[in-house]
């Protein structure tokens, strides 16, 4: 089972999903306030499940509504993926994956394991 790792920062407080093997698989921003962070939490294990699947590496792909998962290529060349709440904001962002398929896994990762994922803080 997944957790969330809620932890301070020098400017602020953030959470990371771990997946069961202890890999982040996505990472919030830095919130003002515990409560805050909380609240992103909640939204992430809501969204997630349900959230739909917008590849904006293929030309001409597809704008899905919120809450959604998009997929998209970095400076670097790699993938990523940002989940987007209901609203449009931006509620947790993954690393660079080399290839399409691992960031895929990755979204997959994040819908199964936000769910019931208990939340720890460091």
């Amino acid at each position: 089972m997944g957790k969330f790792v809620i932890r301070k920062t020098n400017t602020g407080i953030k959470f990371d999903l771990k997946a069961t093997n202890g890999e982040v698989i996505a990472t919030s921003e830095i919130y003002e306030s515990e409560a805050a962070c909380r609240n992103g939490i909640e939204s992430v294990a809501k969204n997630a499940p349900i959230a739909a699947l917008e590849d904006q590496t293929v030309e001409g792909f597809e704008t899905e509504k919120n809450p959604k998962f998009e997929i998209y290529t970095d400076k670097a060349g790699e993938f990523r993926f940002r989940l987007k709440a209901r609203n449009g904001q931006i509620i947790a962002v993954s690393e660079g994956y080399k290839a399409m398929a691992s960031c895929k896994n990755g979204v997959e990762s994040v819908r199964k394991n936000a769910v019931d994922a208990a939340v720890i803080e460091e």
